[in-house]
């Protein structure tokens, strides 16, 4: 959030000023980069790494001085490559800085900081446990929702129901082969989990060229992030909602092929939040869009794969991750990138 309204803001100041680059000025001027086509006051490199370094210091201070190095030497780089003047860097490592503490400042106002302490309701179809992860999240401020129940999943069936017991078979008896089990232990690892969905915007930024576009580029990256964090909160809405236990805990003899996340099992996290995330890299990248979604149904799947959920956690996540995405990709008409 804070790179992207860092890097607008960027813009929006270079086409005030319009300021010539360096070798525009000088013509003979070498310079060890290709000159972008922009104005060069103030920096985006700086204006980026500024916001970045100052977010990150925020969530881990005591390597504060080392994301303020890292961001000065972002912004000196594009001096010694002769594509901006000190005054662009200096400019635009300030105007990041500024940008994130107001971002900053939205975070310590979320409601993240909540501490828990209710207790687990007990009950037939119940979760068990007694620590349960992200407990507060249905709390936390969205970014662009409404509030975390705007699109909450419907009830879930009654656990002795003869649905339940179906969807519970079919855990059970799935048959784990070489090829299940290891996407589903790569969707519980980090980048299943967390970096895949940016690799992949990624890669599609650099053949599309979007990469040499800064803003578009920062966009991209926002959607994703924002997208995750709002159906995140909307998933725990839900699972905290409802309090639906596994299906381990409705059927002990289901062995999960990895440790069961601590936390109820309806809506499937995963299948929410790699369907937002996926519906967002469609909306962004329209020709990988039936590729992108393979994925995404691939993710949620590998948790039934893996006995830690049940069919209908994955319809309603996806379901809810659908509708969030819809939320992102309707502003996102509207932001003016068109």
């Amino acid at each position: 959030m804070a790179v992207y309204d860092a890097t607008v803001a960027a813009w929006e100041s270079k086409y005030f000023y319009n300021r010539p680059r360096p070798s525009e000025v000088d013509t003979t001027l070498p310079t060890a980069l290709p000159t972008p086509r922009s104005p060069a006051y103030p920096s985006e490199h700086a204006a980026a790494a500024g916001a970045a370094a100052t977010v990150l210091a925020y969530f881990f201070p005591d390597e504060a001085l080392s994301f303020q190095a890292m961001a000065e030497e972002a912004a000196q780089s594009r001096v010694l490559a002769g594509v901006q003047f000190p005054s662009d860097s200096s400019a635009g490592l300030e105007l990041g800085r500024s940008v994130a503490e107001q971002v900053i400042a939205r975070a310590k106002a979320d409601g993240s900081d909540a501490v828990w302490t209710s207790t687990v309701p007990t009950g037939p179809c119940m979760w068990v446990g007694d620590k349960p992860a992200n407990a507060t999240m249905p709390n936390w401020k969205p970014i662009l929702l409404e509030a975390a129940d705007e699109f909450r999943p419907p009830t879930p069936p009654d656990c002795k129901s003869a649905a339940v017991k179906a969807e519970t078979d079919a855990v059970r008896q799935f048959e784990r082969k070489f090829p299940s089990s290891y996407k589903a232990f790569y969707w519980q690892s980090p980048s299943g989990l967390f970096t895949d969905w940016y690799d992949y915007a990624s890669k599609w930024m650099f053949e599309d060229k979007t990469d040499s576009n800064p803003p578009r580029a920062a966009r991209t990256y926002a959607m994703l992030a924002t997208v995750y964090y709002d159906a995140y909160i909307a998933s725990n809405d839900g699972k905290y909602a409802y309090w639906y236990l596994r299906p381990n805990m409705l059927d002990p003899s289901i062995t999960p092929l990895f440790a069961v996340p601590a936390h109820p099992s309806y809506p499937s996290n995963h299948s929410t939040l790699s369907t937002a995330r996926c519906e967002v890299l469609a909306y962004l990248f329209p020709d990988q869009a039936e590729f992108i979604r393979t994925v995404g149904k691939e993710a949620g799947d590998s948790r039934i794969w893996a006995g830690i959920h049940y069919e209908m956690d994955n319809r309603a996540g996806a379901a809810l991750g659908k509708a969030v995405a819809g939320k992102f990709i309707e502003r996102a008409k509207k932001d003016g990138a068109d």
